[in-house]
């Protein structure tokens, strides 16, 4: 008899979740097996003599953890952890560890925190009033640079009529929220003045405004900008988000965001943007960026951001070579262990020009192939300059990651 045998492509839990309801598995029996699915977890500069017993706590339990051979070896000091095992083996081994001295206490605490992101999700965005908006689907955020000089629409959106009346149309074409910027953060751009960049947003975010509340149309505005002075006053105008590249490192903007009440992204950039793109070199980019992020994520939280408002993003094109913009595409999920929703925002970076040899007004096929992988790798937020034929994107992969029946 043939039982029609074949590979069954597994890529999540949620995926052996659907597998089991199909077959008719009770739900009881559903979450145990579930607990039995592979997970792999990163941890760096542990010390070798605990993860020498970490190593022996996770085989003992049927897991594994693979470690540097100097320190398997008992000659090294300090080694970078990936522990392989089931959601219970090391759910147990994070009990284990809880009572064991070096450094693995921390561990057991981290292990809990990554555990709970990866079976639960990243929290939704609170908002100013304190509605939400939800993680369990991404949102697209619509470009709208009100400068002359931006690298993808620089110049053609400079009125503020006209830049109001793209806004709405962007809304019309399924942006959720419009990411308003009068100052361009492209490679080897300079500043402007506070005085400049509120000329360029201010009538802008409030003409948007105005025009939304004679249609009824209920999305977010955000600002984007590095300036306290700026935000502060995009902020009273009736922005409702600020999109920082520079990730609360500017004097006096934590203390913006805490009194207004208002999500915050925080952006990773290496550099400024008049020199990010001058040779960039990482040793490990997804490492060194995660533990960028989780810096200034305990920076917010210390300066009174609630968590439910902090949003990050892995500043594709800000520092990165295009080697590196890939890797972040690849790996773009592990930035969801940090617990906060992620933003991305690929749309016609020049990455995607150096791949496919194409100007920046040609490169939309490539924006949205780079838009499906960061659907698929669990996104919260695309930032996108050609919203129409994004929300398309968005709303296919979606479709495909999570089928009906």
């Amino acid at each position: 008899m043939n039982h029609n045998p074949r590979f069954r492509d597994i890529k999540s839990r949620k995926d052996l979740e659907q597998e089991f309801k199909g077959i008719g598995v009770a739900h009881e029996g559903r979450e145990i097996m579930a607990k039995k699915y592979p997970v792999f977890l990163r941890f760096d500069n542990v010390d070798g003599r605990g993860a020498n017993i970490l190593k022996q706590e996770i085989l003992a339990r049927g897991g594994e953890a693979a470690i540097a051979y100097d320190v398997l070896a008992l000659t090294g000091s300090q080694t970078n952890v990936l522990v392989m095992g089931t959601i219970s083996q090391i759910q147990s081994l994070a009990d284990k560890l809880r009572s064991q001295p070096l450094g693995l206490k921390e561990i057991a605490g981290e292990i809990e925190e990554l555990l709970e992101v990866y079976l639960h999700g990243v929290c939704d965005i609170e908002l100013r009033g304190g509605g939400r908006l939800p993680t369990s689907r991404p949102h697209i955020m619509g470009v709208l640079n009100v400068t002359p000089d931006s690298f993808s629409d620089g110049g053609e959106h400079a009125a503020p009529e006209e830049a109001i009346a793209h806004g709405i149309n962007m809304i019309q074409e399924g942006a959720e929220i419009i990411d308003v910027g009068g100052e361009s953060t492209r490679p080897f751009s300079r500043p402007v003045t506070e005085e400049v960049e509120l000329r360029r947003i201010i009538p802008v975010i409030k003409g948007l405004m105005k025009v939304m509340e004679e249609k009824a149309l209920n999305v977010l505005i955000s600002v984007d900008t590095r300036k306290p002075a700026v935000a502060k006053r995009a902020l009273e105008a009736g922005a409702e988000m600020l999109n920082d590249i520079n990730a609360l490192r500017s004097e006096g903007m934590a203390e913006v965001v805490a009194d207004y009440k208002v999500p915050v992204v925080l952006m990773h950039m290496k550099g400024t943007p008049k020199n990010m793109q001058v040779d960039p070199i990482y040793d490990d980019v997804v490492g060194e960026i995660l533990t960028f992020l989780r810096e200034r994520i305990e920076f917010a939280l210390e300066s009174g951001i609630k968590q439910e408002r902090i949003i990050i993003d892995p500043g594709i094109g800000f520092g990165k070579t295009t080697e590196h913009n890939l890797i972040i595409m690849n790996r773009l999920r592990e930035f969801t262990s940090l617990g906060q929703p992620v933003l991305v925002g690929p749309s016609n970076k020049s990455f995607i020009g150096n791949i496919l040899n194409l100007p920046v007004e040609d490169r939309l096929e490539g924006t949205l192939a780079t838009v499906a992988l960061s659907v698929w790798n669990d996104a919260s937020i695309i930032r996108a300059h050609d919203v129409k034929a994004v929300k398309r994107a968005v709303d296919m992969t979606l479709a495909m990651k999570e089928p009906i029946g």
